[in-house]
């Protein structure tokens, strides 16, 4: 039940055992009322993405609008192929929780790209990321093999794998415990093409690229990999960088390098959905 006291402006989505949300008695519990506690679930917004393309095919997002104001994308990808597993379990770490403590500490608010088997792997940190309001997680396929031939050397996706692919990702998320995956998409490698975008038609999907290639992956000097952010991050830039400690072992230290020259230059962080509310739905790459 409601109880209402004057306007309700807020609009509340309730759980079953919620008695009051906005009342009178500030959800105080009430004679003859059950002592369950109140549990509020935020409403469910509709994440901006860009119209389809002609016919119907996946957008491409690269970068926000260059004339509103300083804003910048950090996205992160947790790479780990299908067929990674015994990697993982001899000890090597897809993972990076110091860079997630990192950005929390500074407060950064990003976009981490899971494949789902990542997810299936660290499913509580999926799980807390898919939680945290600092953060929005997103898709970056299952497997993390490609959707284009000769891609930096990955396995390559039979087109007719490539929906089913993504589609799978999604339901490794929920399953972690991700509550609202956001409907974006991120190339395994950055490679796509007409028929990559083609097979993805129709799930409501924006594919997010970037303007700025960080170099992080596999690198291990943090102060070049910061350089490279910095000379080019431009007003409404993505920035790609990686969040698995073993192929990306200087990812921390360069953030905290980058984070607070950026700011010192006028710059603020945003979520990638941020952007693409600002684009009007217009492609932009």
């Amino acid at each position: 039940m409601i109880a209402r006291a004057g306007r309700i402006t807020a609009v509340c989505v309730l759980g079953a055992a919620l008695a009051a949300c906005g009342g009178a008695d500030g959800g105080r519990q009430g004679p003859g009322r059950s002592a369950v506690p109140v549990s509020i679930v935020p409403p469910v917004v509709r994440p901006p993405v860009l119209a389809p393309g002609p016919g119907g095919l996946t957008p491409v997002f690269a970068h926000g609008p260059r004339t509103r104001g300083k804003a910048v994308a950090l996205t992160f990808d947790a790479d780990m192929t299908a067929d990674e597993g015994p990697r993982a379990a001899a000890g090597e770490h897809f993972d990076n929780p110091g860079l997630i403590s990192a950005l929390r500490a500074l407060k950064v608010p990003a976009t981490v790209f899971l494949t789902g088997r990542w997810a299936d792997e660290y499913p509580a940190q999926a799980r807390d990321l898919g939680r945290d309001p600092r953060f929005e997680v997103a898709n970056h396929s299952y497997s993390h093999y490609a959707f284009t031939a000769d891609c930096h050397g990955l396995p390559t996706l039979p087109a007719d794998r490539m929906r089913a692919d993504v589609r799978r990702a999604d339901a490794a998320l929920k399953k972690a415990g991700v509550p609202h995956p956001m409907p974006y998409f991120r190339f395994p490698g950055g490679c796509h093409d007409e028929r990559s975008l083609r097979a993805l038609s129709g799930l409501g999907m924006t594919a997010v690229q970037w303007d700025v290639v960080s170099g992080d992956a596999f690198a291990t000097d943090a102060g070049a990999v910061a350089r490279k952010v910095l000379d080019g991050v431009r007003p409404g830039s993505v920035v790609v960088l990686h969040c698995t400690r073993g192929a990306a072992p200087a990812t921390e230290r360069a953030v905290r390098t980058v984070v607070p020259e950026l700011r010192r230059r006028g710059y603020r962080f945003v979520k990638v959905s941020e952007l693409i509310g600002q684009t009007d739905g217009h492609r932009s790459g």
